[in-house]
């Protein structure tokens, strides 16, 4: 089995109900606090999640942040070098959580779409 990631945020509690469902399904998870600037991603990083990730690529964004709006940003059509360099600039805005089991990776939210991760112990096919 390929080894489980989250990329979490302890202070949202969609993350934490996310670790939480990973944990009480008995899965080995290796949590990444992406905003630490420790545990933060590289640009190569963040494309590779971008081009694994279900949906478009601005999905990876919080486009209902303040700061999505202070900077005045319209991702609709952005594709994955454009969001990569708005991560880059601004982590605070990289959804979450998000759930990467190593060859895909999803937004897990809302709720089902985690807990359904946890029990198949992988990324599974969005509704």
């Amino acid at each position: 089995m390929s080894t489980l990631t989250l990329l979490h945020n302890p202070h949202c509690p969609t993350s934490v109900h996310a670790l939480d469902a990973l944990q009480d399904a008995g899965r080995e998870v290796t949590v990444r606090k992406y905003l630490l600037v420790a545990e933060r991603l590289n640009a190569d990083e963040l494309r590779s999640l971008a081009q694994r990730l279900q949906g478009d690529p601005v999905d990876a964004l919080i486009r209902r942040d303040a700061k999505y709006k202070q900077l005045e940003l319209d991702a609709d059509g952005l594709g994955v070098e454009e969001v990569v360099a708005i991560l880059v600039e601004h982590p605070s805005l990289l959804q979450r959580p998000i759930l990467d089991d190593g060859d895909a990776a999803m937004i897990g939210r809302p709720r089902p779409r985690a807990a359904a991760w946890a029990k198949a112990g992988r990324v599974v096919e969005a509704e």
